[in-house]
């Protein structure tokens, strides 16, 4: 591990956008030498599904043109970013990481896509991604790297965006998150991860896995960054009628440098029971900065999640089943056995099981809710154990307490659909990135990002990077 801060490739998306602006460096200059980093590493790494070389450039010329007229579409004017293969861009294929969809042009764009196009940023291609985005990768893809260690988890499903991102192949990148796969890969591979409020950002034209837990978030290097990325895509759209119609702030001018007025939940006996000590030590260090930038450290209850992590299955599950009736059965020789199988679990639960799944759920978002009357934030680990060795995720099918582990902190917030923010806070003995996660109410994430950009002005965890 080394810190390469002042390399080009890892400087923040914000501070290539403004050498760009102040013609320091051109955009064509900035994704080509992504484009020749791509070439040399990603051959090992498979953090992509499809560069879109030719396209990305275009782009970077019609940005420099701009620029040199005077004109700025905004904050990502010219900067690289990857789209995770979920989201159409019109004249591409979008995989979903399936081989039903390995081919299928799109013919129009994702709104999400359409948003950063008409912000003046240059797509440098679409990341890997589990099948369909739940948790493996269809057996003929080989799934990507984590660049600090190949021997360990990526995280899934974004876990390409993840690999990507953390080893200089992007600025940043759109990714999504069902059950942890914003979380889980920003954690994996030490990069800073925003999902927001489920329906805060439009899913139109971004391939189902399950509609109701889906949310279109950002990773990025920095939490000011993902906050940049958010502000270009969030926002109601005509097409997306889930899609809410709040005004989308100015995620950034909240940013003061302290976080005096902030309220910070902990639940001591949730973030510390059965999980081991370097998460535990990660934790105290985070609530230590979080208190000296003057927050107000406050001991709350957690609702028992126990229930709601069962539930996050079959429910996911059902959706899937639905999500998929195009081409399941009809295709189901082009399916992997993993995502098959839930497919088929979905078909098995009864209308009346899923109802109460519903209820369930319903309660369990309105005690979440309830709990930010007092707290402003909540401080969670993102999993309860040290990074996982591929080794061992080869055996979470032979574990199901090892699986329900995983998702205790990241299942309940898809549930509830509360917007989360995964930042890098510590690393393993063996050099492995460690991440935490702060949870805010619904649309609360502009104080998810004024209390992770001060986090990271006084933390340096975040401008560590892997060794290519």
């Amino acid at each position: 591990m080394t810190n390469e801060s002042i390399a080009l490739h890892y400087l923040e998306l914000t501070e290539v956008a403004d050498l760009i602006r102040n013609r320091d460096v051109s955009s064509r200059e900035v994704t080509q030498a992504q484009l020749d980093r791509i070439a040399a590493l990603d051959g090992e790494l498979h953090s992509y599904a499809l560069v879109m070389a030719d396209a990305a450039l275009a782009q970077a010329d019609v940005a420099d043109a701009e620029t040199a007229a005077g004109h700025s579409r905004g904050p990502l004017h010219g900067v690289p970013i990857a789209i995770k293969d979920l989201c159409q861009i019109k004249g591409f294929p979008t995989g979903a990481g399936m081989a039903a969809h390995r081919h299928v042009v799109s013919d129009e764009d994702a709104t999400v896509v359409r948003r950063l196009k008409e912000g003046g940023a240059v797509l440098l291609g679409k990341p890997q991604l589990t099948e369909g985005a739940y948790s493996d990768h269809h057996p003929s893809v080989t799934p990507p790297r984590n660049p600090w260690n190949a021997g360990y988890w990526p995280g899934i499903s974004s876990s390409g965006s993840g690999a990507a991102t953390a080893a200089g192949l992007c600025y940043g990148s759109l990714a999504s998150d069902t059950g942890g796969s914003i979380r889980w890969p920003a954690a994996a591979n030490g990069v800073t991860g925003l999902k927001p409020t489920w329906g805060r950002v439009s899913r139109y034209g971004v391939i189902e896995l399950a509609p109701s837990l889906d949310h279109v978030g950002t990773m990025a290097r920095s939490a000011v960054d993902a906050g940049t990325l958010l502000g270009a895509i969030a926002g109601g759209d005509p097409n997306d009628p889930t899609a809410l119609l709040d005004p989308v702030p100015d995620y950034l001018a909240t940013i003061i440098g302290d976080l005096r007025g902030l309220r910070i939940g902990i639940d001591a006996v949730w973030n510390s029971d059965d999980v081991d000590a370097g998460t535990q030590a990660a934790l105290a260090e985070a609530l230590t900065a979080f208190a000296d930038l003057g927050a107000a450290i406050v001991d709350i209850e957690f609702p028992d999640v126990t229930q709601a992590v069962a539930d996050w299955v079959p429910n996911c599950a059902v959706e899937a089943a639905v999500a998929h009736m195009a081409t399941y059965p009809a295709h189901k020789d082009q399916y992997g056995s993993v995502l098959a199988s839930v497919i088929e679990a979905g078909h098995a639960v009864s209308g009346t099981q899923y109802q109460e799944i519903l209820l369930r759920r319903m309660a369990f978002r309105g005690q979440v809710e309830a709990l930010f009357g007092k707290i402003d934030l909540l401080l969670t680990p993102v999993q309860p154990f040290a990074p996982l060795t591929l080794a061992t995720v080869q055996t979470l099918g032979e574990q199901p307490g090892l699986i329900a582990k995983l998702q205790r902190y990241t299942c309940p917030f898809d549930m509830s659909g509360h917007p989360t923010l995964t930042m890098p806070g510590g690393f393993t003995q063996a050099g492995m990135p460690i991440g935490f996660q702060l949870v805010a109410g619904h649309l609360g994430e502009a104080k998810l990002v004024r209390a992770g950009a001060a986090f990271q002005r006084v933390s340096t965890w975040h401008r560590r990077h892997p060794v290519a």
